[in-house]
């Protein structure tokens, strides 16, 4: 193989590959002198890729950890499985990974050839994953096209479905995507209420990029949420900025729980945003948090730890537990007075 590029690179897919390679063998195998080997990876270490050579009669060249990371080569196999894992990654908003697998899939689909892609789209489309139903489901692919016009600062357009029902059309210049561990949301300033406002980004439909590029607004230090006024102009941070915007639209509850079960336990079943529980020092623990989701999120996530819990306050999720409370049990003295159950209705158990 005479040609040193593609050479390289396929010296380089080799070493990949989790082994040690002699350097007999990658001379066989690229068609090459074991002297032209040692030049190519000291070419391959002047790149930045950490490979590392042991002597012997049995040693050879392998690719190591080093201080950053150097770019990888994928066959298809390997590339269509990391698309499908990131596009999991990315559509259910795993909290600590959402925003690194939008940026990850944005990347690698821009270079996966048409063929590929296909491919990943037919698997996705042949599976359902198993949700807990306490997030957004999101097409990958909308995601991605947000990511990259963000990215790209290019404007986009799409299609919005506001919390009533309302149906319009918006132009934006998007300037981040933000996961909040249950929903995606998009922090752009729109062209057509020349302001900035927050996008859930299960709502976006359609969205395309309309190849029109801008130069980034300062975000405003205090800004409005969806559809709201103005914010004061200034230089912000796309989080703060929409952690503002949903404490506008949703008022702020204190929390005040005790659970009867250690602090790891119920620590383990909380979403993180709501923070741990200090112990009572009898064997229960308490939550003091404040946050802004809505009271009927608040309840079932406090039934799901699956442990006996009090709450202190506030008031309003005391009344709703308490209206929630009579409703379960009405329902379930009504399952005991009606029909035996069917049987082989739910799932085989294995």
């Amino acid at each position: 193989m005479s040609d040193t590029p593609a050479r390289l690179l396929k010296l380089l897919s080799l070493l990949q590959t989790p082994r040690e390679w002699p350097g007999d063998e990658l001379a066989e195998r690229l068609d090459v002198s074991p002297r032209t080997i040692r030049r190519d990876i000291d070419r391959l270490r002047d790149l930045g890729y950490p490979v590392e050579a042991s002597r012997g009669s049995v040693g050879g060249y392998r690719l190591v950890a080093g201080a950053a990371m150097p770019p990888l080569l994928l066959d298809d196999e390997e590339a269509v499985a990391i698309a499908v894992g990131l596009r999991a990654g990315a559509g259910h908003a795993i909290e600590g990974v959402d925003e690194a697998s939008v940026r990850a899939l944005a990347k690698l689909e821009q270079v996966l050839p048409s063929r590929l892609r296909h491919r990943v789209s037919a698997l996705q489309n042949a599976t359902v994953p198993l949700t807990r139903g306490d997030g957004s489901t999101i097409d990958p692919r909308t995601l991605t096209t947000l990511a990259s016009a963000a990215t790209g600062r290019e404007r986009l357009r799409f299609a919005y479905r506001s919390g009533d029902g309302t149906r319009t059309k918006r132009q934006v210049e998007p300037y981040r995507l933000v996961s909040t561990g249950q929903r995606w949301y998009l922090v752009a300033y729109d062209l057509g209420r020349e302001d900035w406002r927050t996008f859930r980004v299960d709502r976006v439909g359609e969205p395309y990029a309309t190849g029109a590029r801008f130069t980034p607004r300062p975000l405003p230090v205090e800004g409005a949420g969806s559809d709201t006024g103005r914010g004061d102009t200034g230089s912000g941070d796309a989080a703060t900025f929409l952690a503002r915007s949903m404490r506008r639209m949703q008022p702020e509850l204190r929390l005040d729980v005790w659970f009867g079960a250690p602090a790891e336990f119920v620590t383990a079943r909380l979403p993180a945003h709501l923070g741990a529980p200090q112990p009572d020092g009898e064997g229960g623990c308490r939550l003091r948090a404040s946050c802004t989701d809505s009271l009927e999120w608040v309840a079932l996530r406090l039934a799901l730890v699956d442990c006996e819990f009090s709450v202190e306050g506030p008031p309003q999720l005391v009344s709703y537990l308490e209206g929630l409370g009579a409703r379960l049990t009405r329902a379930a003295a009504g399952a005991g007075a009606g029909t035996e159950p069917r049987q082989g209705a739910g799932p085989e158990q294995g």
